[in-house]
This record gives C-alpha cells, structure tokens and sequence, in this order.
C-alpha cells in the first residue's frame, strides 16, 4: 500500500474511533444492545422539543424598579437638603416618576439646583410645580426610563439564568421573548414539575434592607388607618412573612404589618457574597450571612450608627422576613434569620449569591411539555431521518453500482461525526435540528453527485480510472467549497441571531456541511484510491 495512502487511512480510522468514543464512551465486555443504547441515549441531550419539560413565559414588572429608583432619589435629596440645612416643607414621590419638592427657601434653590446638576445629570428635569409657589417638581427623563428598563430586563434575564443554573437543571434555555414587553421565556428540558424552578426564579426577589418607623405593629391595613388616618410621608406599609409572625403585639401569629421607611439604604444589587451557616442561638435551624459590596457598606455603617436601637426590616419578596434591633453599628456584613432548614437557606443564599432580581416576576404563560410528545416527536423524526437515508443509500447504489457504496459510507461517517460534535459539545438536539441532519443527507449526496459525474465525464474523455479519479475530484472540489461556503455563512447568521429551535437547526447545518466536506472529498477519495490499488489496470471502474 501506498504510504500516504496508509497514514490517510489511518487518520480516518483515528477520526471513526474518537467520535465512537464520544457517542457510546468506554466498551465495556461483556456488553448488550440495551447498555449501547443507554450510553447512547446519555451522551445525545435532547431539547425541549423531543424530552419534554418545562416551558414559561415570564414578564418583568419593570415600573417597581422605576418606582425604586424614584424613592431611592427622594430619600438621597432629603439627606442632601438636611446636610446643608436647606428649609423645605416637604420631598415626596407623585408617582413612579414624578417628585415634588414643596416650599423650599428661595434663596437656597440654587442648592437643589446644584445637587441635580451634579448627581442626576440628564436624568430628572425640574421645573415650577403648577399652582403651588416656591415649589418644584422632578420629572425622569424618558431616556433614563427607558435605561432602568433595559437595566431591569437583562439584570433579570442574567439573575434567573445564574439561579437556574447554580442548580444544576439540565440545558435550560433563557431569553428574551416578545418585542419591547419586557417578557422572557424559560425552558427547561427534563423538569416536568416546574415548582422546583418557579420556587428557585422567585424566591428572595428582592431582598431590602429598611428602616421600620414605626416601632408597634399591626394586624391590619385597616386596623393601622383605624389609628392614624394617613401614613406619614415617605413611608409605606408591608406584611411579615408568614414565618416572622411572633412579635408580642400579636399573640395569635395572624398577619402582621410593619410601618417602614419607602427608601430602602441596602438591596441585592449591593451584596458580595451569600454563604448558609448553622444558628447557634437557635440549635437546629440555619441562617444566611451577607457581605455587602465597599460602596454598600460606606452607606450601611453610618446608617446603622445613626440608628442604634431602632429595629431595621430585613425584606425579602415584599414580605418582612425579620425585623432585628440594630445593636451596634454594622459596616460590611449581617445576617438573615428566619428558622430557614438545611434546604431552604442553600437555596436563598444561591438566590442571594446569584443577585436579586431588581423587579418581581408576573407569570404569562406557563405549560408543560409531556414525555408522549416528546417521544413521538422523536420516533418522525428519527423514521424521517432513516427514511430519507435508505431512500438515498439506494438510489446511490443503484445509479453508481459500486461506486455508490463509497458515497454510502461517506454519507454514514458524516452522520458519525454530527452526532459526536453534538455529544462532545453538549449542544442539544432539537425537533428543527433533526431537520438539519435531513437536509445534510442532501448536501452529502449532492457532493458526491458532483464527484461521481465528473469522474464520468473523464472517463468518457478516455482517461484512465486513476487519471479520472483525481480530475474528478479536483474539477469537483471548488464547485463543492463555493456551495458550502454559501450555506455555512447563512447558517452561521442564523445561529448568531436565531433563538431556539432556529440556532438548533443552524448549529446542526453547520457542522453536517463541514464534515460533509470532509468525508465527501478527503474519505471518499481514500475509499477510491484504495480500491484503485486492488484492480487490474485494465479493468473498468464500477461508477
């Protein structure tokens, strides 16, 4: 045999035997069609589409972070105009972006004036308040809305992503969905019950930290009115979780409600890390300790010194989980009680660690995928794909005679290697993929097609069969690169900005046309020249 001939095959067989270990792993001995099968099935994932799972649409309330925003900028002037004594009647929020600024001191204006040129610069416009003298409101600017929006949406996007992932689900898909509505769609291949998820998405969304104004509590909204009327300004009214409901002030452990302040001095943007220890004031419970960011902790330490016996509302998903007394002043780092079990505080503290979500989840659409649709998506795609194979295997062989049996084996080992890429990727294998592999068949047959009429075309110039093979496949080889080239780069852009089943048929198109190169010009001419190394020179090649 010829020696560049030998290592070419050798080289092909290398190839055949590293993505045979990528599909089946180690041989095992003894070993049974059902334990092939197995590994098989293991190394291939496969999407929503043919697993079945979970599917949900989810909508990002983006007007509570916009809103946030707001009282975070009423409580940051409040504390300005105070530092620079700055007489004023009264800063609160109209609406979610809107404040009003009553009765300041004229001659102190500029003071106002000057704080919003140097920290809100293109963010809050102010002009007079109609109707009420030496007054003015703030209005956000429709560019810095539409910022908090996007901010909002992708922080989300990001966060969900983080939290499902940190639990190891198996190949979830998190995007964006829809146009401008704020919407992203989760699908979690495998997860039939989407509690698990829901509870892991939502949980601890948004986790404050704030001042409670009113020392007493209250077993109603209705009950507090009863008493005061008004709610002081600045301030807003927020249940106990279900688990903080043992304060003296409410002996039967129904709702409680805690007068805070609005503006929240710590969020989740503001933590560092996350971490579940054990309680060692309360034996067989656990807690979740925080560390906060330096920026977080410069405002959290004078905030705790100025506050020293007063209680502080640790919120999480507009519920108060606990309202501890602040002791002593508090720079970088606290914790978070609740008799939380082993579980529970895990799955906070990866929440936590993961980053809050800047705004609560509403739930648009939520549906599970069954396993009976899954596998009959499975079973036409796969007879699909068979069919279209046997199909072509046999006009081949007909049409070419033995010749055709080279592009069968093309055609088998292009197969080969996709299904390997796959499993060595971890890329995962949808409905629209398959349709992929199906229209690869095509191009593999077209490819050889081009070869084989090329090769004739020699033959019938008088060439002879080895002469003839190496026209065939040279003259055939640019025609096959510009086809491919072509079909690649739309593929490419269909899997840069495709979502979904789009990317799955793109990435299955694309490496099906680069190994389609591959076995159709470097393997099949191997097969060739092998076999032109075993005939009489005299005799006719079979094509």
């Amino acid at each position: 045999m010829n020696p560049n001939l030998k290592w070419r095959a050798l080289f092909i067989l290398a190839v055949i035997l590293f993505c045979l270990y990528f599909l089946f792993g180690y041989p095992t001995f003894p070993t049974s069609f059902a334990q092939v099968k197995e590994n098989f099935g293991k190394q291939i994932k496969l999407g929503l589409d043919l697993q079945g799972g979970s599917h949900m649409i989810l909508q990002v309330q983006v007007q509570e972070a916009i809103a946030q925003e707001t009282d975070t900028t009423v409580d940051r002037i409040i504390t300005a105009l105070r530092n620079k004594n700055v007489r004023y009647e009264e800063v609160r929020r109209i609406d979610d972006t809107h404040i009003l600024v009553r009765n300041i001191d004229p001659a102190q204006y500029t003071v106002l004036s000057d704080l919003l040129a140097a920290q809100y610069n293109n963010v809050w416009d102010i002009a007079s308040a109609a109707g009420i003298s030496n007054s003015y409101t703030l209005t956000l600017r429709a560019n810095a809305v539409a910022g908090i929006q996007e901010q909002t949406v992708n922080q989300s996007l990001e966060t969900i992503a983080q939290r499902i992932n940190a639990l190891g689900l198996t190949e979830p898909s998190i995007q964006l969905h829809g146009r401008k509505d704020n919407e992203i769609l989760v699908q979690l291949p495998g997860v039939a019950d989407t509690a698990e998820a829901r509870r892991v998405i939502q949980a601890g969304g948004q986790l404050e930290l704030r001042l409670v104004e009113d020392p007493a509590t209250y077993p109603s909204v209705a009950a507090y009115m009863a008493q005061h009327t008004v709610l002081p300004a600045g301030t807003e009214l927020l249940p106990a979780c279900s688990d903080n409901r043992t304060r003296a002030s409410n002996p039967d452990n129904g709702e409680v409600w805690y007068v805070l302040n609005r503006a929240p001095i710590v969020t989740g943007r503001d933590l560092r890390t996350a971490t579940e220890t054990r309680n060692t004031t309360n034996p067989g419970t656990w807690q979740v300790n925080f560390t906060l960011s330096p920026e977080a902790a410069r405002r959290f330490g004078p905030f705790t010194q100025q506050n020293i016996g007063r209680n502080m509302a640790i919120i999480l998903d507009h519920c108060v989980k606990s309202d501890p007394v602040i002791n002593a002043r508090i720079d970088d780092s606290g914790m978070i009680e609740g008799n939380f079990s082993q579980q529970s505080a895990h799955e906070l503290a990866v929440v936590l660690r993961a980053g809050a979500l800047p705004a609560s989840i509403k739930y648009l659409d939520e549906r599970t995928v069954g396993p009976s649709l899954g596998a009959d998506s499975i079973r036409h795609g796969v007879q699909a794909s068979i069919l279209s194979l046997l199909v072509v295997m046999f006009f081949m062989l007909i049409y070419y005679r033995l010749s055709g049996g080279n592009a069968v084996l093309a055609l088998i080992l292009n197969l080969i290697i996709l299904l390997a890429f796959l499993a060595m990727s971890g890329a995962v294998l949808t409905l629209p993929g398959i349709a992929g592999v199906i229209l690869t068949i095509g191009m593999g047959v077209d490819s050889n097609v081009l070869v084989f009429e090329r090769i004739r075309e020699e033959l019938r110039n008088g060439k002879s069969a080895p002469a003839a093979v190496d026209a065939g496949f040279d003259n055939a080889f640019r025609t096959i690169i510009d086809t491919h080239v072509t079909t690649v780069v739309s593929a490419a852009f269909l899997g840069f900005f495709g979502t979904g089943p789009i990317r799955g048929f793109a990435i299955t198109l694309v490496v099906g046309l680069v190994a389609n190169i591959f076995t159709a010009v470097y393997v099949s001419k191997t097969i060739f020249q092998y076999h032109l190394t075993k005939m009489d020179r005299q005799a006719e090649l079979s094509i």
